[in-house]
Formats: structure tokens, C-alpha cells, sequence
């Protein structure tokens, strides 16, 4: 089975060095196809963050035309991959994604410090807001989305997304974490959904 061009979003205060990140960029490695793989380091600010995930998914489907385009968010790079998904003929694979962070994001204000540069970014009403422009009340395209949820997530409520994405196909295990234990082994089943 031929990969999908694939565009990896990762999530807040994360970067293309995250497990997940890696582990997705391995795996096409190994099938010799990293040019179908774009993992964008997406900037703090939500606006500027989605400006670039846009620009990306758009240069990949003017790159691979009639070639099935997946896009992995993670945490709130699934809130993002939403948007995306229903704004482009794209598949989305959301794992334990954010559903609406501008709700919780008033906990974050202030000082936060990048998980993997150590770089402090200052959160403030403004990206909130940002982060509300790009909220989907109503999904459109449900069908579009697979969804991945771990009921141990320490940081998001599951049980959030799992009646936001109530009307997706969905992956849904007991225990784990915000991280999504074992996440490896659930690509073969994102490569499958991209191919529908």
C-alpha cells in the first residue's frame, strides 16, 4: 500500500520532535517516502501557527494531486487538523485533540515554557481569541475525521471530543495518556482511513 502524503501538526508548546512527531517521520523512512512527509514547526500564536499549516497542506496538494492527503494532529494540532479537514479534501487522524481550547486556555495565560527548546512564550487574550476564529460548531465533513482517544488523557476531558466527533469513525482504548500510549501502532490504521 502506496503512503498518503501526510502533514503531521503537532501541539501546544510541542515541535517536530515530539515522539509522536518522530515516530510518524520513521515510519516513512522505512517505506521510503519521506518527500509525502511534512512536520512544520507551527509558531506560538494561532493565527501564525494555522497561516503555516495552510500554506503546507496547500503545497502538498498542489505537489500530489489525485494522491489521498492525511493530516495527524496531536492535542491541539487536531483542533487545527479539524479546520483544515473541513476546508480541504483531506483526511484528518485527530489524536486526543482539543476540542475547544480557547476554553481552557485562560488557565495558560502568562508565561509557558516550550517542552522541547525551553524558549517561554507569553499566552495571551489575544491568541485566545485567535484560537476562536478557527472553531467549528458544527462539523460539516464528519467523515473526514478519525478520531484516536486514550481514556486515561490527563490533560483533555475524552469525553469532550468523543461527543464533538460523535458522528467520525473512531479508535477509542481504556487507560493511557495525553501522549497516546503505543501511538506507533495505530499508524497502519490511519494509512487505511486515508485510503477510503
Amino acid at each position: 500500500m502506496a503512503l498518503p502524503v501526510c502533514l503531521y501538526l503537532h501541539g501546544f508548546l510541542s515541535s517536530p520532535h515530539s515522539l509522536k512527531a518522530q515516530q510518524v517521520h520513521d515510519w516513512y523512512e522505512q517505506h521510503h517516502c519521506p518527500h509525502r512527509l511534512s512536520i512544520p514547526t507551527l509558531p506560538f500564536a494561532p493565527e501564525q501557527a494555522m497561516a503555516v499549516a495552510e500554506a503546507e497542506l496547500q503545497r502538498l496538494l498542489e505537489e500530489h494531486p489525485n494522491t489521498p492527503v492525511l493530516i495527524i494532529g496531536s492535542s491541539l494540532g487536531g483542533y487545527y487538523a479539524t479546520w483544515l479537514a473541513e476546508h480541504y479534501p483531506c483526511s484528518a487522524a485527530l489524536i486526543n485533540p482539543a476540542v475547544r481550547p480557547f476554553d481552557l486556555f485562560a488557565d495558560y495565560l502568562g508565561p509557558n515554557t516550550h517542552f522541547h527548546t525551553g524558549e517561554v512564550h507569553h499566552l495571551e487574550t489575544e491568541h485566545i481569541d485567535q484560537l476562536r476564529r478557527f472553531y467549528c460548531p458544527q462539523l460539516q465533513y464528519p467523515q473526514r475525521c478519525l478520531l484516536l482517544l486514550q481514556t486515561g488523557d490527563e490533560t483533555l476531558d475524552y469525553r469532550l471530543a468523543a461527543h464533538y466527533y460523535r458522528n467520525s469513525p473512531a479508535w477509542l482504548e481504556g487507560g493511557g495518556d495525553h501522549s497516546f500510549v503505543n501511538f506507533v501502532q495505530r499508524l497502519p490504521m490511519l494509512m487505511q482511513f486515508s485510503q477510503r
